[in-house]
């Protein structure tokens, strides 16, 4: 698994001298839930994102990102909430964080060999193995706390 890990982020590295990606924090406020996945590469669950390909912008790859690790589809703008250094994917890459309020989920995600589970689950009551970095946005981002400037 790990190797698989360092071979995808060498790949982008030889291709990109620096690597720039997003993340979604998408929040259905009404219910008290957080939209998260478990990619079948990496452990842990994690807000869904991905890399800004070359000729991309933020708001494509965050669109491409939730529409193939989650089916959903922005319906009102996303909000830039920080920009961080990701110094556990790489010393270049860094991530820009956005909160999704508004949005529709046009069918459950199933597995497939990216994604081996995704949903919402109660902010009060995330799953085992939610990630630090994804449990330190959520306080940043629900609670107030100084956003860090890394990943």
């Amino acid at each position: 698994m790990r190797l698989r890990h360092w071979v995808f982020h060498s790949y982008f590295l030889f291709r990109r001298p620096m690597t720039l990606g997003v993340r979604a924090l998408v929040l259905d406020e009404t219910a008290g839930t957080v939209f998260l996945i478990r990619h079948t590469y990496v452990p842990g669950w994690q807000l869904p994102g991905g890399g800004v390909e070359t000729g991309e912008t933020f708001a494509e790859a965050l669109a491409k990102e939730l529409r193939e690790e989650g089916n959903i589809e922005l319906t009102g703008p996303p909000e830039l909430f920080a920009l961080y250094k990701n110094a556990h994917a790489s010393k270049r890459d860094h991530v820009a964080l956005y909160v999704c309020r508004r949005f529709r989920q046009t069918a459950p995600r199933l597995a497939d060999r990216e994604i081996a589970e995704a949903g919402f689950f109660p902010i009060a009551d995330l799953p085992e193995g939610t990630t630090k970095s994804t449990r330190r946005r959520l306080k940043e981002i629900l609670e107030g706390e100084t956003p860090s400037e890394l990943w």
